[in-house]
């Protein structure tokens, strides 16, 4: 089906008709269309236009006002203060549109594809092998599989990339301290689980980093088997290659639990562009990019200085030789734009890594490999914080691992659900507690912008009342009792019935849901889509409060009233999916 013309959108082309029949030498005119609580919609454009044209901004509003038609479409315009607009639709106009979205029988809800998609490469969902995953890898992985959605429904190409942490000096030490050390991972791996092996590589790790830091002789037979390791040495390999299947089944597990679809093809780790590091340092020093810097391979940046004013250099090459995080990043990059074909480039990555992004980025700009055509983005997100406004740890002062966390938001849920189920066997309030507690930690991250830090607390997430995915997925479930209460009564769009104004507010707010999936899609604000949701279910309960469905006067409002709520529930649904929250049918 094709895409339907939002509400807002044919207001605007008829104002910025009339704007331009009054003023035909201004060319086009934004009249400056926004939702009001004064009206539908108020226009605000007219002012800044008749300062520039030296108009009565008044007179011109009463010009515009005389060009535009009423009719199907607008009920009423009315010139408001120095010459703002007040925007009135009449009902008709409201329930056909939404007809219209609602006869979209691909579950879109007539929002459109993009014309000329591009490729963009998402990377995001970054845990390390042979270390288990903590709260700190929540976001990433969240807001990643939001963004990743978002673009696909609106038609983008993407590309999934979970560049993992599977390479480097750690491995060196990690499997030289197994190799002396072999009776310390006695297991079987099919004799145990995902998070039981991974736990074991945990502990294996922690012990290795210590001898590390403390025996110089170690250290040394270590960094001698990184070098094993990257010259291919068969067995240095195969142990290398033993930590990184061990621990994909732990991610897959850690993944689904989070009820995010996590594919091996996506997975290149830091180990998959190996081969490219020596020509990428090439490339880079034979433009004069980098340069070599007491032995180290480096590139300087005018505007970036330390404390002392000294500059602070991205090093590509240590002085020994090593690679460091730069030259995979930068190979990365060479790899997704020449290869992938990409056209964005999207990292979702901690905030705090701002600076070694930006360096990066622009080491890559600097050597042509991004652009005008190509361009790199660091979705850089805030701290998951506990209660106390403090970096969210367990009370012995460790990083919360992932699966506990998880772990409890599902126990706290499915008490909810207990609470609430009158006729729900203890297998569906498993199934719903599950649905309901992942949601909530999702939404709770979602529904913050990624730039922000917010407060970790299961309490209020788990909350039927506020802002929480609870609320929002109690008021789906609700729609859906009511049509199956609704008997012989089927959903049916009544244009010709006046609107209540719990249903106008409904109803235009559902209208706006493809300008608010484009919005959040294009600015990459999965958070935007929360708070329009949350609005919606918001808007429901108004609704809900104050339009009798099924006792509704007549079986025409009966029908349309049914019709409101499928639609909305249809949006919340869809909207839902988006964010990566299911919305159980019953709760």
């Amino acid at each position: 089906m094709a895409s339907v013309t939002s509400l807002s959108d044919s207001v605007h082309q008829r104002l910025a008709a009339a704007l331009s029949a009054a003023l035909p030498q201004a060319g086009s005119a934004d009249p400056l269309l926004r939702r009001s609580d004064r009206a539908d919609f108020q226009a605000n454009g007219i002012l800044a236009l008749a300062k520039k044209e030296k108009a009565n901004p008044r007179e011109l509003a009463t010009q515009v006002v005389s060009g535009v038609e009423s009719g199907e479409l607008i009920k009423d315009v009315e010139v408001s203060g120095p010459g703002f607009l007040n925007i009135t639709l009449t009902d008709r106009a409201i329930t056909q549109n939404l007809a219209a979205r609602y006869a979209d029988d691909t579950g879109r809800l007539g929002v459109p594809h993009a014309e000329q998609p591009g490729t963009t490469v998402v990377d995001y969902a970054q845990p390390n092998v042979a270390k288990e995953m903590h709260v700190g890898h929540l976001r990433s992985a969240v807001i990643g599989d939001a963004v990743v959605k978002l673009l696909e429904f609106t038609g983008e190409n993407v590309v999934r990339r979970h560049h993992i942490g599977d390479w480097g000096t750690q491995f060196g030490m990690l499997i030289q301290y197994l190799e002396e050390h072999p009776h310390e991972l006695d297991h079987k791996a099919d004799e145990v689980s995902g998070e039981e092996a991974m736990s074991n590589l945990d502990r294996l790790y922690k012990a290795a980093r210590k001898l590390f830091d403390a025996d110089e002789e170690f250290k040394t037979r270590a960094r001698r088997r990184v070098v094993d390791l990257q010259a291919g040495d068969p067995q240095t390999v195969a142990m290398w290659q033993k930590f990184v299947d061990e621990s994909k089944i732990y991610f897959f597990s850690v993944f689904e639990k989070l009820d995010m679809e996590i594919r091996d093809a996506d997975i290149v780790g830091e180990s998959g562009y190996n081969d490219m590091l020596a020509e990428t340092c090439r490339l880079l020093e034979e433009s004069g990019v980098a340069v070599r810097s007491e032995g180290a391979l480096c590139v300087f940046f005018d505007d970036i200085k330390g404390p002392d004013g000294n500059p602070v250099p991205l090093i590509v090459q240590k002085s020994d030789g090593g690679y460091g995080y730069a030259a995979t990043d930068l190979s990365a990059i060479r790899d997704r734009v020449f290869n992938l074909k990409a056209n964005s480039i999207i990292y979702v990555v901690d905030a705090r890594q701002s600076l070694h992004f930006k360096m990066v980025f622009e080491t890559a700009r600097k050597a042509g490999w991004l652009g005008d055509d190509v361009k790199a983005h660091q979705l850089a997100f805030g701290t998951v914080l506990g209660k106390d406004g403090k970096p969210f740890k367990t009370r012995e002062g460790e990083t919360v691992r992932l699966v506990d966390l998880l772990d409890e938001a599902i126990d706290r849920a499915s008490a909810v659900v207990r609470e609430k189920a009158q006729d729900l066997s203890e297998v569906e309030i498993a199934e719903r507690g599950t649905q309901v507690g992942v949601g909530a930690v999702k939404y709770a991250d979602l529904s913050t912008s990624a730039n922000r830090d917010y407060k970790f607390d299961l309490d209020q997430m788990v909350s039927l009342n506020g802002d929480t995915s609870v609320y929002l997925q109690y008021a789906y479930a609700r729609i859906q009792s009511i049509l199956r209460k609704a008997g012989a009564s089927r959903p049916a769009a009544h244009p010709e019935l006046e609107l209540h104004e719990a249903e106008r507010a409904l109803g235009l707010h559902a209208d706006s849901f493809a300008a608010t999936v484009a919005e959040a899609a294009t600015e990459y604000a999965p958070h935007k889509l929360a708070a329009y949701l949350y609005q919606l279910a918001s808007l429901y309960t108004t609704f809900y409060d104050k339009c009798p469905v099924l006792k509704a006067e007549t079986q025409e409002q009966i029908e349309n009233r049914l019709f409101l709520c499928d639609v909305t529930a249809r949006t919340l649904h869809r909207g839902m999916d988006l964010l990566g929250i299911r919305t159980p049918e019953r709760l």
